[in-house]
């Protein structure tokens, strides 16, 4: 046995195949949900991996999942990996422009869509020409358009409960494509016994990782039931099926929704006792601070015990709200990336005057990124980690060649985010080098602006933006979501108080104010709408 995520999942179930793995819901208190035992989850799962060998997709070749969140998805994902084809997330927003590049350039064999998304579907495909094998999720509306596809149920129908699969490996791979913050969504190709250490914690994220592959289900064997994850983000974003998988190598239960709305979460959260969220951001915190306050007033979240971000931050004053609504929660701001996994969680003292200070693990470091060395203490570099780090861009060697570099005799990633560290080691991180604001000669990373906006009490979310100035190159811009109610706050007013928090040269020069501010399902922020709605403001 080996460290291959298909294994491992299977290890679990032959310890615990009665225990409650999946629970999907689509509207709580409506009935539309489905509950799933670890064996009825691996039987289900198996039925998928059958169809697919039975169609002719290989292993090695790649299958995308362009769905919403549901049994679907995980049932593909963990199919998938016992067939040994490699499953690939696609983004349900894109347009078909979009989907015509991710298809071609992740070379997709096969693909299992929600039938919501047809009519894409079929104007992209002619242009993929290596897909070969639809599975649709769902009836497609009326009248749309015509497109050879297998039904879900029937192909699930088609395929075998057994197992009965050919060895497997840690060498297999699992591809996550990231849209980043410029350019082309890229596919971070993993080898699975990287992605196991470094992105699932090695069976134990906040202990010891396995030494043997066996030693996973023995763990769950020797342990108890009473945790449930809740990754309420879409599962296309690597970090909420991870945290799922994370579930499943505990043996515990997994809890998803279609969507995110905060009232059904918090439905689930008090209906299923729910002990840990994950989430990203203040997008999805925020809302449910909302419903909390409102329409969801006395929801009891007692069972609560943990809620995690990783994409984005929880601001220290939302989760200083949060915290006064739910008091025995405990707030993780996590840091970690589709080429890194994780990395660490932010200190106790991060805000807006200190920064987003983490304490990163042992495989982590700030470095030059020219020359790949250690930067000293308070000077700028660009996080990099060692050891388990992904094979490098699916298709782009260019790119793979800019990112991964070895140093003494270990290969490296290197992020996009820059940071400094402090003669203890807390890396601060400043933001991404893409988005940083060069104004007079002066570098300022938006998330930073961002974190002294939003503790404004009359703010509810915001982004920063570069506009171009023909004084300082770039001026700061601040793209402003206000809280319902609120007076509308003048340039000067805004500049004050940021003052407080931030030098000079960051206060921002610009103030945009927008009904809401658009970001992606996953609630991660997009700078380029963020740009063309300031550049539009300043015209």
């Amino acid at each position: 046995m080996e460290y291959n995520l298909a294994d491992l999942f299977e290890s679990v179930v032959d310890v615990v195949p009665d225990r409650a793995a999946l629970v999907y819901l689509d509207h709580p208190g409506t009935g539309a949900e489905r509950r799933l035992t670890y064996a009825e989850l691996d039987a289900a799962a198996n039925r998928v991996a059958h169809h697919l060998i039975n169609s002719g997709i290989n292993p090695g070749e790649h299958l995308g999942l362009h769905l919403y969140n549901g049994v679907e998805y995980l049932q593909t994902v963990l199919g998938c990996l016992k067939a040994r084809i490699v499953p690939v997330n696609v983004n349900y927003r894109y347009v078909e422009e979009e989907l015509v590049y991710l298809y071609r350039d992740a070379a997709l064999a096969a693909l299992v869509f929600d039938a919501e998304f047809t009519e894409r579907v079929a104007a992209a495909r002619p242009l993929a020409t290596e897909l070969r094998h639809l599975i649709r999720v769902g009836e497609p509306a009326p009248g749309s358009a015509e497109l050879e596809a297998v039904p879900f149920t029937e192909a699930e129908a088609a395929g075998s409960p057994e197992r009965g699969f050919a060895a497997r490996s840690g060498d297999d791979q699992f591809i996550i494509y990231t849209g980043g913050t410029t350019g082309m969504p890229k596919g971070v190709m993993w080898r699975q016994e990287d992605l196991f250490f470094a992105g699932l914690g090695g069976g134990a994220p906040t202990g010891e990782p396995v030494k043997s592959p066996q030693e996973l289900a023995e763990r769950v064997a020797a342990g108890g039931e009473g945790i449930t994850f809740f990754p309420t983000p879409p599962l296309m974003h690597g970090t909420s099926t991870l945290t799922a998988f994370i579930g499943f190598h505990f043996g515990q239960r997994v809890v998803i929704h279609r969507k995110f709305t905060a009232e059904d979460v918090l439905r689930t959260i008090e209906k299923e006792k729910v002990t840990s969220v994950s989430l990203v951001g203040d997008a999805m915190l925020r809302p449910l601070i909302d419903a909390l306050n409102g329409p969801m007033k006395g929801t009891d979240c007692s069972t609560l015990f943990s809620v995690s971000s990783s994409g984005a931050i929880m601001s220290e004053t939302v989760r200083a709200e949060f915290q006064a609504l739910v008091p025995n929660v405990m707030l993780l701001n996590n840091f970690g990336s589709s080429e890194s996994g994780f990395n660490g969680t932010a200190t106790e003292d991060s805000g807006p005057e200190r920064g987003f200070r983490i304490r990163v693990n042992s495989r982590t470091q700030v470095v030059d990124p020219a020359t790949h060395e250690p930067v000293p203490a308070g000077e700028v570099g660009r996080i990099a980690q060692c050891g388990h780090v992904p094979l490098g861009y699916y298709n782009d060697p260019r790119k793979t060649a800019d990112t991964f570099f070895e140093r003494d005799g270990e290969r490296w990633v290197l992020l996009g985010d820059m940071a400094t560290v402090d003669e203890e080691g807390v890396v601060t991180v400043l933001g991404r080098g893409s988005q940083c604001i060069n104004t007079g000669g002066e570098k300022v990373y938006p998330e930073e602006v961002e974190q002294a906006l939003k503790s404004h009490p009359d703010v509810y979310d915001a982004l920063v933006a570069g506009v171009p100035d023909p004084r300082w190159g770039n001026h700061v811009a601040a793209v402003v979501q206000l809280r319902k109610g609120a007076p509308r706050p003048s340039l000067e007013d805004v500049q004050s108080y940021c003052r407080t928090h931030l030098a000079g040269y960051k206060i921002p020069r610009q103030l945009v104010i927008t009904e809401t501010i658009q970001r992606s399902p996953s609630g991660k922020a997009d700078y380029r709408w963020a740009r063309e709605m300031a550049v539009g403001a300043d015209r």
